[in-house]
């Protein structure tokens, strides 16, 4: 696939268009980044595909996907809720609860 510029594509829009019917998709850039892609209306038809799906069939989401970790999870926080507000303090100043803050 191609990147042209504005100005080519408003210059050669004709040409460009054609071969985008063609199925030769192109993209236009302003200051050299990309900002569009054109392709044909039957872009399926000819080849051209979207990505979204494209592993469909080749993996499988566990059932009990929201729940894995859900102990580890648990324990973090629980962990965290224990943490006296000087340690608290210590990690907003950067440090490392029960760690020497002289040492750097």
């Amino acid at each position: 696939m191609h990147i042209v510029n504005i100005h080519e594509a408003k210059t050669h829009l004709s040409r460009l268009v054609d071969e985008a019917a063609r199925g030769e998709a192109f993209i236009i850039a302003k200051a050299g980044k990309p900002l569009v892609k054109v392709v044909p209306l039957d872009a399926d038809e000819i080849g051209v595909h979207r990505r979204l799906g494209f592993m469909k069939g080749e993996i499988r989401v566990p059932d009990d996907f929201d729940q894995m970790g859900a102990e580890t999870v648990e324990r973090l926080f629980q962990e965290h809720d224990s943490i006296s507000p000087e340690d608290d303090e210590s990690r907003s100043e950067g440090g490392i609860p029960g760690r020497d803050q002289g040492k750097r």
